[in-house]
């Protein structure tokens, strides 16, 4: 169905991003490709899709492929038919149609008689029965955007799929289509994901990491036990080495000691018997070169325990490097922070809800805010931290402090390196090497400090917005997310989740991310 053998590929600047990758697929088979941030992920399925070339290794695809990219307003000048590559046989069979019967149309249409009943099938699926086929991808959400790639999967019927992070603007009704689809196609998939409950639908992960490709026999599920196991294993392994070093530097001393002792007892021997001066300076040096050959080979088991050891480290995952620290929030729990009555938004002059919003928010609640996607998740958010002031209704809002993740990450000014930044949080005049030590804390290494913000990715943004609510001197009392974990890879997810568990305050979360959701122990859900 699909082999890879020894793919590499090398960026312009010649940087290589991975090399000697293989992979072999059967038929039917449905496989995550997982890792970090920038490991290469979306490279190597454009190298599989023919989009991008490999600077050396061999590819064979048995049958058809279709590929649906992450999508970021890059086909937003075409119109659906255009996007799904349809836009020729369609043509062609309305001209057909209407009676131009030529040789060119019927060498177009390829006999696919029933494109436009199949069209509409795949788009019905997708919950786009309004869409026309000549309308343009920019008029449409980035949700519609996704699922019209989605259906191209029905429409051409493929034999292999390859996935780019498909959930990602899905909400959470079309998200489980998008699950119910997967589980019921007979195609062969490679999927790029961090959609937890996504990845537990497969067969099996295969782990990109910067050491090549590494293989697990099972879903996400079976993944995280086999990951738990080898670091269990490995700081087993650290402990051992780190032990060793400690005995052998004990050993060291005490050999040393010993022989000094010896030496020393010699040496008054000697001298009460008479030995000449000459004879005591060859037996001294015997003395010193035997304790310095002592200290040599003590020395290099030692530097190969060290060794040892610091290979074992570079194993740690980068989550059980960070030290979060997020202090508790001052306020008492069950304080009032909003109560909202008759609540309603405007939407080009009509109510933007079918019925008034009324409902309560108090400290140190965990909330998740669900809703189709248009349906005014992010204008409710507005209007609860006083941005927005065109709407209906009552909106008590208690004293607080509150801190706004969004999906871009705003509360970082782009223009300001990221020692700066964070200096903008420094409410209780740290020290500087204090806020380099909260830096490294985040994984933020002295390399990276004079580094400008606009160059961090998603995932960087958003540890550097945990430093600086840890720099403060108190936690915010509320911290409301929108869509946090979508441009996050898995490692940075699960760094964002620990943070969140080991926070004391109110939580209110716009996510489509279930697993994430179950993690962060939200409680009640506010549905719009």
């Amino acid at each position: 169905m699909l082999i890879l053998q020894n793919i590499s590929y090398i960026h312009q600047n010649k940087d290589v991003l991975f090399e000697d990758i293989s992979l072999s697929l059967q038929d039917n088979k449905k496989v995550a490709l997982i890792g970090n941030n920038g490991v290469g992920k979306s490279t190597l399925l454009k190298i599989v899709a023919g989009e991008l070339t490999a600077a050396h290794g061999q590819k064979s695809i048995d049958g058809t492929l279709y590929y649906v990219p992450q999508l970021f307003g890059q086909y937003n000048h075409l119109t659906v038919a255009q996007a799904l590559k349809i836009d020729h046989k369609l043509s062609a069979l309305h001209a057909i149609l209407s009676g131009i019967v030529t040789e060119e149309n019927l060498t177009v249409l390829d006999d696919d008689w029933n494109i436009e009943d199949r069209c509409q099938e795949a788009l019905s699926y997708w919950k786009l029965t309004d869409l026309a086929l000549n309308q343009k991808l920019d008029s449409l959400s980035g949700g519609q955007k996704t699922k019209v790639f989605l259906a191209g999967i029905s429409i051409h019927q493929p034999k292999l799929i390859l996935l780019d992070e498909p959930s990602n603007q899905l909400d959470a009704m079309s998200r489980k289509l998008l699950y119910q689809f997967i589980r019921s196609s007979s195609s062969t998939m490679i999927i790029v994901s961090h959609d937890r409950s996504l990845l537990n639908q497969l067969d099996s992960m295969y782990e990109l990491t910067s050491s090549g490709l590494i293989y697990y026999a099972g879903n996400y599920d079976f993944y995280l036990e086999e990951k738990k196991m080898k670091q269990e294993a490995l700081h087993h392994d650290i402990k051992h080495v780190e032990k060793e070093i400690r005995k052998t530097k004990i050993k060291a001393r005490e050999t040393i000691e010993r022989q000094q002792k010896l030496d020393a007892r010699g040496k008054n021997k000697q001298q009460k018997e008479g030995v000449s001066r000459i004879m005591m300076n060859t037996l001294r040096n015997n003395a010193e070169k035997s304790t310095a050959k002592i200290k040599d080979t003590h020395h290099e088991k030692s530097a190969g325990l060290s060794q040892e050891l610091q290979s074992l480290r570079k194993g740690i995952p980068d989550i059980d490097k960070i030290k979060f620290g997020l202090t508790d929030s001052n306020l008492h729990a069950g304080k009032k922070l909003f109560t909202v009555k008759k609540l309603n938004g405007n939407f080009n002059g009509k109510p933007l809800w079918n019925t008034n919003l009324d409902f309560e928010i108090s400290s140190t609640e965990r909330i998740a805010l669900k809703g189709e996607n248009g349906s005014g998740k992010t204008t409710l958010i507005q209007i609860l931290l006083n941005k927005i002031h065109d709407y209906q209704g009552e909106v008590y809002r208690a004293a607080h402090k509150s801190v706004y993740i969004d999906q871009d990450y705003s509360m970082i000014n782009n223009d300001l390196t990221i020692y700066d930044q964070v200096q903008v949080f420094n409410d209780t005049s740290l020290q500087e090497h204090e806020i380099k030590i909260r830096l490294n804390r985040f994984l933020f290494g002295k390399d990276s400090w004079d580094k400008r913000c606009d160059t961090l990715s998603g995932g960087e943004k958003m540890r550097l917005c945990l430093c600086c609510l840890t720099i403060q001197n108190l936690a915010p009392d509320l911290i409301i997310m929108d869509e946090p974990t979508n441009n996050l890879d898995i490692q940075n997810i699960e760094i964002l989740t620990t943070a969140l568990k080991t926070y004391q305050g109110t939580i209110l979360v716009v996510s489509h991310d279930e697993y994430f959701l179950q993690e962060i122990n939200i409680e009640r859900t506010i549905m719009l």
